[in-house]
């Protein structure tokens, strides 16, 4: 399996992670056991999830923050898959394939037009937040 296919599906196990922990909230190191523990996760870039999980969820709260100066809806009013995906969105700014990835994301498990939404507040997000690096095609 390629590193970046890896790669993709650590952010969908992270995206697993990150909903379930909006769903039951409990400390994120059980979450990631249970979720590291399934046959599921022998397919992913297992450093890479466990940084993702490791770095957003302990900084959900300051990702709100910032997600609030891009988002029309409240944090804590968005559905949680939206929510997930724009915390690793915002954590992984600006490259143009985890926007992609992130969209993807949304369509597959997010709502009907959750995509639209999430694809409108990163582009505003990477065009803020990292201005010298939007734009630029992934190579």
């Amino acid at each position: 399996m390629s590193s970046h296919r890896a790669r993709s599906l650590a952010r969908r196990l992270a995206l697993q992670g990150l909903y379930q922990l909006q769903i039951n909230p409990r400390p994120w190191q059980d979450t990631y056991a249970e979720l590291d523990a399934d046959p599921e996760a022998e397919r992913v870039d297992r450093a890479y999830f466990k940084e993702l999980i490791a770095r957003i969820a302990p900084e959900r709260a300051a990702l709100d923050a910032r997600l609030a100066a891009f988002s029309e809806i409240p944090p804590l009013e968005l559905d949680p898959i939206e929510h997930a995906v724009l915390w690793l969105g915002l954590h992984e700014l600006p490259y143009r394939v985890v926007l992609d990835e992130a969209v993807q994301l949304t369509k597959q498990f997010g709502a009907t037009d959750g995509h639209k939404y999430v694809n409108a507040v990163l582009d505003r997000a990477a065009r803020e937040l990292r201005p010298d690096e939007y734009g630029r095609t992934s190579t």
